[in-house]
């Protein structure tokens, strides 16, 4: 999966990952990682999520990383946003108020650049890396984050023979062998989510669970 997938994906308008609502698990389970108003928080991957405004609304500084500067645009166009831009080394930086979008490539922070975050939002970004490359985003997350932030990750599970992702299942186990020398791996909810997604059965799936973790720092 290289930066070239998600350009055309954005371009081609073949986004089925975007969530037209904010995301069920994010309202219960934030208060879990108890952030207070003014904490920076990070948004791997973010798209044009709407969980963005979500975590704004709660008086959070949202800090969000994208490839693609048409989910950029989009996120502020279609939420009505006034925004300023800069450039910055290789990224280019949309902000508004207590939103901050960076256009560029995940894998160009670096810690400077987090430097102040306090907690992290992962709905879509493990789940989009294939197994090879799974190592590399995780590895490179916990380089960049400040020792004691914390994570709200979810991620799918479902048989990998009966679906090609991205999203890719990522299971228990191997949530654990990523991230567990450094955080203490909490399952806050598992659910059987097939009914309420038929488009992936449609794609051949008989089953499908959500996970929700809460890491934090060991």
């Amino acid at each position: 999966m290289d930066n070239k997938h998600w350009h055309d994906r954005w371009a081609d308008d073949r986004i089925g990952f975007h969530q037209t609502e904010i995301n069920p698990y994010l309202v219960p389970f934030w208060p879990v990682l108890e952030q207070t108003p003014g904490s920076r928080v990070f948004v791997p991957l973010s798209g044009k999520s709407l969980d963005m405004l979500w975590l704004a609304d709660q008086g959070h500084q949202v800090f969000g990383i994208e490839i693609s500067d048409i989910a950029v645009e989009a996120f502020f166009t279609e939420n009505n946003l006034r925004y300023e831009r800069e450039t910055r080394g290789r990224f280019e930086v949309y902000r508004s108020a207590e939103l901050e979008l960076w256009c560029g490539d995940f894998f160009d922070l670096t810690p400077e650049h987090l430097a102040g975050v306090s907690a992290v939002f992962d709905r879509a970004s493990l789940v989009a890396f294939p197994a090879e490359l799974r190592g590399n985003y995780a590895g490179h997350l916990q380089r960049l984050l400040p020792r004691e932030a914390a994570i709200l990750l979810v991620t799918l599970e479902y048989p990998e023979h009966e679906m090609q992702g991205p999203p890719f299942p990522v299971r228990t186990a191997e949530v654990n062998r990523l991230f567990g020398d450094r955080y203490r791996v909490e399952l806050l909810e598992s659910l059987e989510i097939l009914d309420q997604e038929p488009h992936f059965r449609k794609k051949g799936l008989s089953t499908l669970m959500e996970r929700i973790y809460h890491l934090r720092a060991a």
